[in-house]
């Protein structure tokens, strides 16, 4: 007699969030009136009340998961300062302030760098090359990924290394839909990761897949719709209400998407991450 046998399941799993530190800008400012990246369109009007109000709804999502939230002060004339994931790196208690490649966004960097001496962080510097901040550069285990190829330099990822103290992966961007790493990536733990193949060369999809055999692989759709500009905390992904096939792959894996309408800020090419700094002290 021959015994059938099932085919094997394959369990979620369990997973857990860790509380976060954040650091983000009201957009009080917030406007597009410049283009420095393909979904920027200066002729397409901005409903500013619209963009605070998704804003105070992420900030609200991440205070009511237990994250504590802090809020660095707008300044006028810098519109993309909402964006405060892009003001730098923190990481064990030092913080590296972005120098950044366009110059209608250069003052944000002495800006965070100020909170972040405010902040009682040590050293709190500016970084010396070209450097986008956490929009280029995600922390995942004990290691850094970093973009480029649209804004971060590589020598800013050699920056990074000597500074941190922690090895730097560089990975080459090369849709410019996805011109921050944040935009075609996204850490979901301290092992796992999203991301969208077609963002990357063909030498920087082979380290994603060497490094990370299990990743979760977005779809085009999925990516051009911001969703991998997400914010986990190892168990609840804040991301785009628009990528829902990502959030279905979340769930497969055990994650819990929360999902945000960030329709406005998506205007300036940005989303749920973009608008999120982690004080890694």
């Amino acid at each position: 007699m021959t015994l059938q046998t099932s085919p094997e399941r394959t369990e979620i799993p369990v997973r857990s969030a860790s509380p976060r530190h954040i650091l983000m800008c009201r957009p009080s400012h917030f406007e597009v009136s410049y283009a420095i990246n393909p979904w920027m369109d200066p002729t397409v009007p901005v409903d500013q009340a619209r963009a605070i109000a998704q804003w105070e709804i992420v900030r609200e999502t991440y205070k009511r998961l237990g994250h504590r939230v802090e809020v660095i002060d707008p300044i006028d004339g810098l519109p993309d300062m909402v964006f405060a994931a892009n003001g730098g790196i923190v990481h064990g208690g030092r913080a590296l302030a972005a120098r950044f490649t366009h110059v209608e966004r250069q003052l944000e960097g002495a800006a965070y760098r100020a909170w972040f001496e405010a902040a009682g962080l040590t050293p709190a510097v500016q970084a010396t090359h070209q450097n986008e901040g956490e929009g280029d550069v995600l922390t995942i285990g004990d290691i850094m990924l970093a973009g480029t190829g649209f804004r971060t330099s590589r020598d800013a990822h050699r920056e990074i290394a000597e500074f941190f103290g922690v090895e730097v992966v560089t990975l080459e961007l090369v849709d410019p839909r996805f011109y921050h790493l944040d935009t075609a990536l996204t850490v979901l733990d301290d092992t796992t990761i999203a991301y969208f193949p077609g963002a990357f060369s063909a030498a920087s999809n082979a380290v994603l897949q060497g490094r990370f055999p299990s990743a979760i692989i977005a779809s085009e759709d999925d990516a051009a719709a911001f969703g991998l500009n997400a914010m986990s905390d190892g168990l609840n992904v804040i991301v785009s209400d628009r990528a829902v096939g990502l959030h279905e792959q979340l769930r497969q894996h055990g994650f819990n998407p929360v999902g945000v309408e960030t329709s406005e800020l998506l205007k300036a090419g940005g989303s749920a991450k973009c608008c999120t700094l982690e004080i890694r002290s």
